[in-house]
């Protein structure tokens, strides 16, 4: 490859253009990894106060390892849910919103 055939034009805006546009892809994808990790916290806090709800009738008391274990559990449960294609759909919609401006500051 020589340098003529990288830049034919040498044209500055050309190349601003394509800058531009970089980090615009590099802006959506921090936005939507963003959106991801909004999702898995809510899940996770959602998962945690639906976990309050069920009583613990057991005839061996948890330790503070199998508690720590099950908040562990509900956090990559959590992750994993809303890093796949099937997940609840709300890190879809807040990247929709934030993309397109309807959120104004």
């Amino acid at each position: 490859m020589e340098v003529n055939d990288i830049n034919t034009d040498n044209d500055p805006s050309l190349l601003q253009k394509k800058v531009e546009s970089i980090s615009k892809t590099k802006d959506d994808e921090d936005l939507k990894e963003v959106c991801k990790e909004f999702e898995s916290i809510f899940l996770n806090i959602m998962f945690k106060e639906m976990k309050k709800t069920i009583p613990d009738n057991g005839f061996i008391e948890k330790s503070t390892g199998t508690e720590m274990f099950e908040d562990m559990h509900i956090e990559e449960l959590s992750k994993e849910i809303s890093s796949g294609e099937q997940s609840v759909g709300i890190a879809k919609m807040l990247y929709e919103q934030f993309k397109n401006g309807y959120i104004s500051w």
